[in-house]
């Protein structure tokens, strides 16, 4: 297995394109740190950087290449009710160590699109089938930021309703599911829309709830969540 460079990773290329878009003058970048896939692809870089501003400036140089991520949210609709649902995917994560509830998410890489890997998260992750039409994109006039100061990273966030009959919703709950190969361990939960909301405890699945809400216009659910 040949280990990617760092300056032909995607998420790299995509990184310096904008800063020198920006009017940035970079005179240099060091890696001080990457972790690789399975593959020998880079996943993230903890870099150095030395570059100055079109105004004179240094900028702060340290950045956590991540690249562009995908959200998705699935709103699973009981046909006689019409009751919402979430889907969110339960995992250890390294922040708290703890347990999360999250969307099904995942990064984009060189070789596939933000809607392509959209709907393979949801697949990998929940065991849903979707296609490219079945999502609707709710950032579709910019690339969403969580952490501007300290990384490149970008988000996409996307939607889809799926109107089920109850029993084929709680069916999807407690699936074992995720890759070996990427050290992940997700089981699959099912909950009322406002009751999985409040489980979420990370800014992009709470922001996709107030986005999907906004776009389908189901204000009276917005009035019963709380962050």
């Amino acid at each position: 297995m040949q280990e990617e460079k760092l300056e032909d990773a995607h998420k790299f290329k995509i990184w310096k394109k904008k800063l020198l878009q920006s009017g940035l003058k970079i005179n240099g970048v060091k890696e001080m740190f990457s972790r690789r896939r399975y593959n020998g692809e880079v996943l993230f870089s903890t870099l150095m950087l030395d570059a100055e501003t079109p105004e004179g400036d240094k900028i702060p140089p340290i950045c956590f290449l991540k690249g562009e991520v995908v959200c998705v949210l699935i709103c699973l609709i009981d046909e006689k009710t019409s009751e919402k649902y979430l889907i969110l995917v339960k995992q250890r994560r390294i922040a708290e160590g703890d347990f999360t509830f999250e969307h099904p998410a995942g990064m984009v890489d060189g070789n596939q699109t933000p809607l392509q890997i959209a709907v393979q998260e949801v697949k990998e992750e929940t065991g849903i089938e979707i296609s490219e039409s079945d999502l609707i994109n709710l950032s579709p006039d910019k690339r969403l930021f969580p952490s501007t100061g300290t990384s490149d990273e970008a988000m996409y966030f996307y939607c889809c309703d799926i109107r089920l009959p109850y029993d084929k919703i709680i069916a999807l709950d407690q699936q074992q599911m995720g890759s070996q190969y990427e050290f992940e361990r997700i089981t699959t939960h099912i909950y009322p829309f406002v009751e999985g909301h409040a489980l979420i405890n990370n800014t992009n699945g709470l922001l996709l709830n107030y986005l999907y809400l906004a776009k389908v216009g189901d204000w009276e659910l917005v009035k019963q969540l709380k962050i």
